[in-house]
């Protein structure tokens, strides 16, 4: 188990009616606020609503920033920043999923910076200082609202970049389970398999092999996004499904779930950010495709750590094949997902290029991933 830091500031507030409390949160702030959201959702479940109420107690002013995507897009981060300078917001509000909390840090770290925000994920500039941020989670999947990463996706370019900073942290994230009860079936099955994706980033590609309390927390965390997601999609209305499904997202991304780890990095998000900037796909299916497929290139090399993922989170005999059979028939069986780039409608002429967006990438995170072996996982997911 190697060295490390950790420090996390971000104040969770989680559970029913927690909503309430944005007033008070906000308070210590300013007045005024940017409310960044994505379509109508938070209108139709009372989200919006309940921010309006609490952030009136407290004489909080709001504009709004709506129109995020699910995968969010450079330009409307400079929208966002502009309407932040122009009216004068001390601070931002994130309600939404993981794509919201993203360009909302992206406004935030704009809103201080007078070069384009873009700069920030191309490695041009480094964010410096950002506007506070309050995050209300209705879609967990990303863990954005206990991290200081985000990702944005340049349209032009076709580039789905990350960037990063201690200043990024939200101050306060609320989460209330309830407000996940009015989420399509679908949704719940791609944030399960992308707060799943977070803890096996880490786990398959460490050098360090004797790390237990760290294995042992992955696979606890996996186990519950396993068992809450079979309740949630058996029975919608189940809130402590819903609850531990939510908290779970968070905890598969909030630094914990890789210390003492050494050497990891996050392929399959380098490749699978490539299939999302193509051709605008889901980010959890675009990692359901990629994963058993980066499984079956290295099983070699990581048999061991397969066999122990399979034996403690899916209890299938000590085989890494059997592991990786497991995962994947979760992923098709239970969450409904599509494994393979062809049942996606994606041709195999067109893997040289994906292999080629992906590359830019993994080369800017400094990854030991070569173009060629992008390309033979992709074909392993064909």
């Amino acid at each position: 188990m190697e060295n490390f830091i950790y420090s996390n500031p971000v104040k969770i507030l989680f559970g029913k009616g927690m909503i309430s409390k944005i007033g008070k949160e906000a308070s210590s702030l300013g007045k005024k606020a940017l409310l960044v959201y994505g379509r109508e959702s938070i209108k139709r479940n009372g989200v919006y609503d309940s921010i309006a109420e609490s952030l009136s107690k407290f004489s909080i002013e709001f504009h709004e920033h709506p129109g995020v995507k699910p995968n969010p897009v450079i330009s409307h981060v400079r929208e966002g920043i502009k309407k932040a300078r122009e009216r004068n917001c001390d601070f931002i509000i994130a309600a939404g999923g993981g794509s919201v909390i993203d360009e909302a840090k992206a406004i935030a770290a704009g809103a201080k910076y007078q070069g384009d925000p873009w700069d920030f994920f191309c490695g041009k500039a480094k964010i410096e200082s950002a506007l506070p941020l309050i995050t209300v989670l209705t879609l967990p999947a990303t863990g954005s609202e206990m991290n200081s990463g985000f990702v944005v996706t340049n349209e032009q370019t076709l580039q789905k970049y990350s960037a990063g900073s201690v200043h990024s942290f939200p101050r306060t994230s609320i989460l209330d389970p309830q407000t996940t009860f009015s989420l399509p079936e679908v949704q719940t099955s791609y944030g399960a398999s992308d707060a799943a994706a977070h803890l096996l980033e880490g786990y398959l590609t460490t050098n360090d092999k004797d790390s237990e309390i760290t294995d042992n927390y992955v696979f606890a965390v996996f186990k519950t996004i396993i068992s809450s997601s079979r309740r949630i999609l058996s029975d919608k209305n189940d809130y402590n499904a819903r609850a531990s499904m939510m908290w779970s997202a968070t905890l598969a991304l909030n630094g914990q779930q890789a210390l003492g780890y050494k050497g990891i990095s996050f392929p399959n998000h380098a490749i699978e950010h490539s299939l999302s900037a193509i051709y605008d796909m889901p980010h959890g299916l675009g990692l359901a495709i990629v994963i058993p497929a980066y499984m079956r290139h290295n099983i070699e090399k990581i048999s061991g750590r397969l066999e122990k993922l399979g034996e403690n989170v899916f209890h299938v005999s000590k085989s890494a094949k059997d592991a990786i059979s497991a995962y994947e028939s979760w992923l098709r069986k239970d969450l409904n997902l599509k494994t393979r780039l062809s049942e996606n409608g994606i041709s195999k002429d067109d893997i040289p290029k994906i292999a080629e967006n992906a590359f830019g990438l993994a080369a800017m995170w400094g990854m030991g991933i070569s173009k060629k072996e992008i390309e033979e996982i992709l074909n392993r997911a064909f």
